[in-house]
């Protein structure tokens, strides 16, 4: 079975890849159809996001896409930046830039305010139609700066719930048994499981 990964991020293809390993799966990612589109996330809502990608990659290539859409929801600002996590310093926002806003937001947040969650949703759409999401999310803290050089996006602000170091200090595999991504795709990979054997 080949599946392609709708997304041009480098570390993200890396780190499904990883937790899909071992599986009978060809896993392509968007550098393999140059051709298709950059799909806006537009949507409301993660599993929005994640279906619409996964739909729009899938009808593109004739196969079955995975889609991830993921952020960061901090209690304190409403959920935000949620959706936009990705652009929450505006659009071509880079990580540093987001990481740097976010902390400008918070900057007055006593550390029992500090609260949030990194959820991921993930979409498998099949080009004969049909579509299942899978969603994860892990519990924690954004601390008040950066701290670790592994991982991506907000990984260095965020300690998860009884945890000492954040993302952005573990490694692959002790993030990959902590993360919100890790859970979303398990769950998918239960499901290929069912599908395939």
């Amino acid at each position: 079975m080949e599946i392609v990964l709708a997304t041009r991020n480098k570390k993200k293809v890396e780190e499904i890849r990883r937790i899909l390993q071992g599986m009978d799966i060809t896993i392509l990612s968007l550098d393999d159809f140059p051709s298709c589109p950059e799909v806006e996330e537009d949507a409301d809502t993660f599993e929005g996001n994640a279906i619409k990608k996964a739909v729009a990659i899938s009808k593109c290539t004739s196969k079955a896409a995975v889609s991830d859409d993921s952020g960061l929801e901090v209690y304190a600002l409403h959920r935000a930046p949620g959706v936009k996590s990705a652009r929450y310093a505006g659009t071509g926002a880079d990580d540093k830039a987001n990481n740097v806003k976010l902390l400008s937001d918070m900057k007055d947040l006593p550390p029992d305010k500090r609260g949030g969650r990194f959820v991921c949703v993930i979409a498998i759409a099949f080009p004969e139609g049909g579509i299942h999401t899978f969603e994860g999310s892990v519990e924690g803290r954004i601390i008040e700066s950066p701290a670790g050089t592994m991982g991506f996006g907000y990984d260095p602000l965020f300690c998860p719930k009884g945890a000492e170091k954040t993302f952005g200090q573990m490694g692959a595999e002790e993030k990959d048994a902590l993360s919100h991504r890790n859970e979303a795709v398990n769950k998918l990979r239960d499901q290929l499981i069912k599908q395939c054997y």
